[in-house]
């Protein structure tokens, strides 16, 4: 039964047109865009449509941060984007039902409280990651991490539960930032070695290309392909939830931000 449950098949792409797709979403969360490529999936929920879009606003799933969903719409009608994943570096979103007609153009709009909510947490694991570093010491390393809009989870290395003095003093270091309203540096394609000459903090086990893209929020520097708030005040509020063990020398933080907390 599990077999079967999982089984899943996949079609031959249908090229609409042979153009490369380029990712907008750093810039833009809606913009005018048409379909290149399609194809039929069908696996135990039913049978579903990934479509690649010439300019997508939509953000792929990765580095540990969940992808977008949103709509396409024209004239004609609106589709709705349930998820965004990628593959062979291409932006994939899934969708229900094809499009009428699917040469036509679409706006292409981005679900913006859902992306706001996960810049929040995004945002606010760099600077969870720095304040750990601070409180308990330069062994602390990521060790895994997701981001989504309800809630981050921090996975770290370090060897014993963490005491309320450190929870405390990590909580209030990272809403400190939060409060001084730090704005974003973004170094989109600049060569790693130029990165680490600037103290990003790579991480362990990651595939790295000659070109990276590092965030900056004051002295939080990270290399990271995901989105993120414009400035530290728009995450509001920073608040952990629960701090305990992952696997052995693993500590897991899970942590919300902005109205959740």
């Amino acid at each position: 039964r599990s077999k079967q449950s999982s089984a899943s098949k996949t079609y031959d792409w249908v090229i609409l047109e042979e153009k490369p797709e380029n990712f907008v979403g750093y810039d833009l969360t809606e913009n005018e865009v048409k379909i290149t490529r399609y194809r039929k999936i069908e696996n135990k929920d039913g049978e579903f449509y990934q479509i690649v879009l010439d300019e997508t606003p939509f953000y792929a799933e990765g580095g540990g941060q969940v992808g977008d969903k949103g709509v396409l719409e024209n004239a004609a009608e609106s589709i709705e984007i349930l998820d965004t994943k990628k593959e062979n570096n291409l932006n994939i979103s899934l969708i229900a039902t094809l499009p009428q007609d699917v040469k036509a153009s679409f706006t292409a709009k981005v679900d913006l409280s859902k992306r706001k909510d996960t810049e929040n947490n995004h945002s606010a694991t760099h600077l969870l990651h720095e304040a750990l570093r601070n409180v308990l010491g330069t062994h602390v390393e990521q060790k895994g991490s997701f981001v989504g809009p309800d809630y981050l989870r921090f996975d770290f290395s370090h060897f014993s539960k963490m005491t309320e003095e450190e929870w405390t003093a990590v909580e209030q270091q990272v809403n400190e930032k939060i409060r001084k309203n730090i704005a974003l540096q973004e170094y989109r394609n600049i060569p790693i070695q130029e990165a680490m000459d600037k103290g990003a903090m790579a991480l362990f086990g990651e595939k790295y290309g000659d070109n990276v893209r590092m965030i900056e929020f004051g002295t939080s520097k990270e290399l990271c392909g995901g989105t993120h708030v414009k400035n530290t005040g728009e995450i509001g509020l920073f608040k952990i939830e629960s701090e305990g063990s992952a696997a052995a020398g693993i500590r897991r933080i899970e942590a919300i931000t902005g109205s959740k907390a």
